[in-house]
């Protein structure tokens, strides 16, 4: 009996209302909508019942993963043997107080910024467009339109790789261009405060109106993918240096460089880790062929 099956028992015994499933199909749980089996995923309902497996997991010392909406990852074909944690979007509290929000890992990053909207706070505008979670978000750093999270993150919910929960200020989270100090995944992201400003509700509407019209007019929505494939390299831009080494259009496979947006790699079709993979580094080698600039992927591997 191998130890992920031992765990699965544990929890079983333990947290018998936990939701677990083995040998789950990854390709459900990415926007790429590529990747294999996990071999043992939980969807906890509240933040106690994740903190409590993953002390037992550690316990075991199997490999934990914590993933929310996997819109920034891409998981092998052959899966991963680890236990993996979802955070699920319905299960994810959120509580507002004057200024100040308050919420739980799995939220997404569009539900939180329509309820901001609602409570008329302004900041959160940039991410009403982001398809990922909040936990996902704060993990690494998400950003678009000139906004980032670490612009309106004030404290973070953290467990750490101790097993201790602990609260941690922004200065600690070590906030960069799409990096923390929970990259790693050695130290989870449970919760996040976030401080807000007043605005004008019709306003703030307006503004995600047209941010998310300029996301379609530029993006191509109308494909799988994980959003920007490449971080931004110093002094330039993903996408246009990918343009103008001619690479829209490049095919492995089922993946594709957007015809579209060339700082995205779309799965049009049947693609697998293996394509997109091949993809990412046939253009990492051009790029850096004919412009000497190093692209540095922005989607996280797991396998």
């Amino acid at each position: 009996m191998n130890e992920i099956h031992k765990l699965y028992q544990q929890l079983r015994q333990r947290l018998p209302q936990l939701e677990l499933r083995q040998d789950e199909p990854m390709s459900r749980h990415t926007t790429f909508r590529v990747g294999g089996p996990a071999a043992l995923m939980a969807l906890p309902r509240q933040t106690e019942e994740l903190v409590e497996a993953v002390k037992l997991a550690r316990a075991w010392e199997i490999p934990t993963v914590m993933v929310g909406n996997g819109s920034n990852l891409l998981v092998d074909d052959h899966g991963v043997n680890a236990f993996v944690i979802k955070t699920v979007p319905q299960y994810a509290q959120c509580h507002i107080e004057g200024e100040n929000v308050t919420a739980e890992a799995g939220i997404l990053l569009s539900q939180l910024a329509n309820q901001a909207a609602q409570a008329q706070l302004t900041g959160l505008e940039f991410a009403h467009g982001i398809p990922g979670s909040l936990g996902g978000g704060v993990t690494m750093n998400a950003g678009a339109y000139g906004g980032e999270l670490k612009q309106v993150v004030t404290q973070v919910g953290v467990l750490t790789s101790s097993g201790e929960v602990e609260e941690w200020d922004a200065e600690r989270c070590q906030f960069a261009y799409r990096h923390t100090a929970f990259s790693d995944g050695e130290n989870l992201v449970l919760w996040a405060k976030l401080h807000l400003e007043p605005g004008d509700g019709q306003e703030i509407r307006d503004k995600m109106k047209d941010l998310a019209g300029r996301r379609r007019e530029k993006q191509p929505l109308d494909f799988p993918s994980a959003g920007s494939t490449f971080k931004r390299p110093e002094g330039h831009f993903a996408a246009a240096l990918i343009d103008q080494c001619g690479l829209k259009g490049l095919r492995v496979g089922g993946a594709m460089v957007s015809e579209k947006h060339a700082g995205f790699v779309v799965n049009v079709g049947g693609a697998t880790c293996a394509d997109i993979l091949r993809l990412m580094d046939q253009v990492r080698e051009r790029v850096f062929q004919d412009t000497g600039v190093e692209l540095e992927p922005e989607v996280r591997y797991l396998k």
